[in-house]
């Protein structure tokens, strides 16, 4: 665990902002260091990995599939006259952020400021198609929002009451709070709340091929298919990167709300401000980290890139 030690150093000779630091190895923390007081907190959209896990248990099930079109689920919220385009919106383009709607919408600041109030799916299903579905990537945490009510749909089931019977619980994880729509619909993109090394166990499940402790709780295809390129992340023309900066090495693709990253078979569940999990097939590793919202989070994903993943 040197290489652990030595990155905590490089993080206070920096004065990098970060909160917690958790390594799993078989499922079990093999280091931690805390540079706070833990405490459940905002994993923004990390949130997003763990609602796709959701949608992989109910396709297991086959009560949703990828092919299951938006539309049908809320055919009374298209607008008088049609939507040109919506139509065509699946499951699989708003898991791989790619709606065609060509913009992200419902942002944690719009949210915030009344934007879609007080009805999210009248709101983005009035929204123009500006792209062909399942062409372009571009992420907007509308269409993660999108997925969970699909999900409430096909289940019959408030999005958390089914996260947590079927996937919180079965891995030993408490009842989270989760911000809501204003219809009281959990956000299916972002606003749950957990500690550092229950966020984390999420990556071990996907690294255990979508068990934990021995128990099935996804299928091994589901794994697989979540945490594999679906979709290029970077403009196909220009290879301009609109997620991350220019010359980033972590944007490298798009799975079902998860982030493949730079290092052999590498993925990850990723929340603003730094609230992520990397999972190191390799190594056997999974790598938890939280920040705070203050601070620059660049140096933090620069010294995690060059000080500790690609070692």
């Amino acid at each position: 665990m040197r290489a652990f030690q030595d990155f905590v150093k490089v993080v206070d000779s920096g004065n990098l902002h970060m909160e917690g630091l958790c390594v799993l190895r078989e499922g079990k923390v093999v280091f931690e260091h805390r540079w706070t007081p833990d405490q459940d907190r905002n994993i923004y959209s990390h949130t997003k990995s763990f609602v796709a896990t959701a949608v992989g248990v109910a396709v297991d099930d086959g009560r949703i599939s990828l092919d299951d079109r938006l539309v049908d689920a809320f055919p009374e919220k298209v607008p008088v006259g049609g939507n040109l385009g919506v139509e065509k919106i699946r499951l699989r383009h708003l898991l791989t952020m790619s709606s065609g709607f060509g913009k992200a919408l419902l942002m944690l600041g719009e949210r915030r400021g009344g934007t879609g109030y007080p009805d999210y799916l009248a709101y983005m299903l009035s929204q123009p198609v500006e792209d062909e579905p399942g062409t372009k990537f571009c992420y907007s945490t509308a269409d993660s929002i999108l997925v969970g009510r699909m999900l409430e749909h096909a289940t019959g089931q408030n999005l958390l009451a089914y996260m947590y019977d079927r996937v919180l619980r079965p891995m030993g994880l408490p009842l989270p709070i989760w911000e809501c729509c204003p219809q009281g619909h959990p956000i299916g993109g972002g606003g749950m709340f957990l500690h550092l090394k229950d966020m984390t166990r999420l990556g071990q499940l996907y690294l255990d091929g979508g068990t934990w402790e021995g128990r099935r709780i996804v299928s091994s295809d589901w794994a697989r298919a979540a945490t594999s390129f679906q979709i290029e992340t970077r403009d196909p023309d220009t290879r301009a990167e609109p997620i991350a900066p220019p010359g980033n090495p972590w944007n490298r693709g798009y799975g079902y709300q998860f982030w493949l990253s730079p290092y052999p078979r590498s993925y990850r569940a990723d929340g603003a401000f730094g609230q992520i999990t990397t999972v190191l097939p390799e190594k056997g590793l999974v790598v938890g980290i939280q920040c705070p919202e203050s601070g620059d989070f660049a140096p933090v994903q620069q010294a995690l890139h060059e000080a500790l993943l690609s070692l």
